[in-house]
């Protein structure tokens, strides 16, 4: 039997089940597993791939969605990755034309590195900002954090909602619901008796990442990482906006070390929803 033309290669909507293909795909460009990762989002998004003929998966996506159900208003693309065999044949490009077609007028934003960036320049993606990938050991020091910050609880929940929604800019209810399960740590920061920022860090091969980051200020946003670093032997990765200068250099002074740029880049708006100033990082550069 021929073997068929890649263009020929049906694209489908991927499920938990092809977790292991997700993770073997990762493998294959040069990435770690992140079958932690690749859980949550083929949950919580909607992940699409097609198949090798020969086994395993050519190219493969995930895209997360908030807002209204059925009505989302804003859909983050992520995980977008082709096999080493079959890169530089166009099917990254064939798959993103598929994910523009399938979200229709939803606004779409995603984190492109240097590479990916001409492709998704050429879709009409725009960049409107960038992050600063840190990572390593945290060495604590200095004046001790101002802003109180505690576990977060069930009883919380719902304002972790509410603030989150302010702050994003658009419900991710479903997202945010499934972090007490995902992350081996959630906490939050309190001002007199009020939530004032919340941040997770969760597992990924041998660090915890930082993400999300919510807080009302930069120092809140210090106590945030100071407690989670606090209660682990692991090293810290995170994603922060670069326009946190402040906070950026304060995580380096602590021993993280710069490990990468990704532009953030969106499609069908001229910038994201929601305040800035508050959203340091986000949970994943693969869900927005």
């Amino acid at each position: 039997m021929p073997t068929p033309s890649l263009a020929a290669l049906p694209i489908r909507r991927l499920t938990p089940r092809d977790l292991t293909a997700c993770a073997d795909l990762s493998v294959d460009r040069g990435w770690s597993r992140e079958e932690h990762k690749w859980r949550l989002l083929l949950t919580a998004g909607q992940g699409y791939g097609i198949d090798d003929p020969g086994g395993g998966l050519v190219a493969a996506c995930v895209v997360t969605e908030y807002g209204p159900p059925g009505r989302p208003d804003l859909g983050a693309i992520g995980m977008v990755l082709v096999a080493e065999r079959h890169s530089r044949q166009g099917v990254g490009r064939r798959l993103m034309r598929h994910i523009l077609s399938m979200t229709g007028t939803t606004p779409l934003t995603l984190y492109a590195t240097p590479y990916g960036r001409p492709l998704y320049e050429e879709l009409g993606f725009k960049t409107t900002g960038r992050s600063e990938m840190v990572s390593g050991p945290f060495t604590p020091g200095g004046p001790e954090p101002r802003v109180a910050t505690r576990p977060a609880t069930a009883e919380d929940l719902g304002s972790l909602l509410a603030l989150d929604e302010e702050v994003f800019g658009s419900d991710r209810t479903p997202l945010i619901t499934r972090l007490p399960a995902f992350s081996d740590q959630l906490r939050v920061a309190v001002d007199d008796g009020r939530i004032v920022g919340y941040a997770a860090a969760w597992p990924n091969m041998d660090t915890h990442v930082v993400g999300p980051l919510i807080a009302r200020d930069t120092p809140t946003a210090k106590a945030l990482i100071t407690s989670l670093a606090a209660h682990t032997d692991r090293p810290l990765r995170t994603d922060i906006d670069v326009r946190h200068e402040e906070l950026l250099a304060w995580v380096k002074a602590h021993g993280l070390t710069s490990v990468a740029m990704n532009s953030v880049m969106t499609y069908g708006v001229a910038e994201l929803p929601g305040d800035w100033t508050r959203r340091f990082a986000p949970l994943t550069v693969a869900a927005g």
